[in-house]
């Protein structure tokens, strides 16, 4: 499957929102990417507006057009409001919950933990990065000893409320689903919503 593995940065600057949720990635130059990218000015169409709160939202959980459609019509089928549905479902994710427990400091990285079979979900390994996890599920790592994983969880300041970590037990539970205030304010995800029903 294509997996974009160019500079994280230079998408983040193409669409000028923080993937990495730090800011560092548009804090030196924020303005766009390429010889011009300082100098293009103009008014976006509402097409424009719609792709470009679309890829924030795709870039920030690092999924491809495939899988970013896919996620958007289950969401449709869901009860509720279909852009937090949305969004709630991207949250679910298994790399995205490693990244939010603090076991990978970067989607990235959480990802390829996946990936090499290192975490468990109710005690089965589970190598499925899209994996979605079920409120009251464990996550746990396989090697609780991994260095890379020590390092990340040091670098940890905050946890998100809707996931516990029992640091003694090296282990998470994805408590509830998040509510809307508790996702980034910066994606108006009605917008991606009537880039895909237009």
């Amino acid at each position: 499957m294509a997996r974009y593995t160019g500079p994280a940065y230079k998408k983040a600057r193409r669409v000028g929102f923080s993937i990495s949720e730090n800011g560092k990635d548009i804090a030196r130059r924020p303005y766009g990417p390429g010889q011009h990218g300082a100098d293009r000015k103009g008014k976006q169409s509402d097409y424009g507006v719609q792709l470009k709160e679309k890829q924030k939202l795709r870039f920030l959980y690092g999924l491809n057009e495939k899988q970013f459609r896919k996620t958007f019509n289950e969401a449709g089928k869901l009860k509720g409001i279909h852009g937090e549905n949305f969004m709630k479902l991207l949250e679910s994710r298994l790399d995205n919950l490693v990244y939010r427990i603090g076991f990978a400091s970067t989607r990235r990285a959480a990802r390829q933990l996946v990936n090499h079979g290192h975490i468990l979900v109710n005690g089965k390994k589970v190598d499925i990065p899209s994996y979605r996890v079920k409120p009251g599920d464990t996550i746990s790592l396989k090697h609780p000893e991994l260095v890379v994983v020590k390092e990340s969880l040091e670098k940890v300041v905050n946890r998100v409320e809707y996931v516990t970590f029992d640091a003694n037990k090296m282990e998470a539970v994805y408590v509830r689903y998040p509510e809307r205030s508790e996702l980034t304010s910066e994606i108006n995800e009605s917008l991606i919503v009537e880039f895909y029903n237009r």
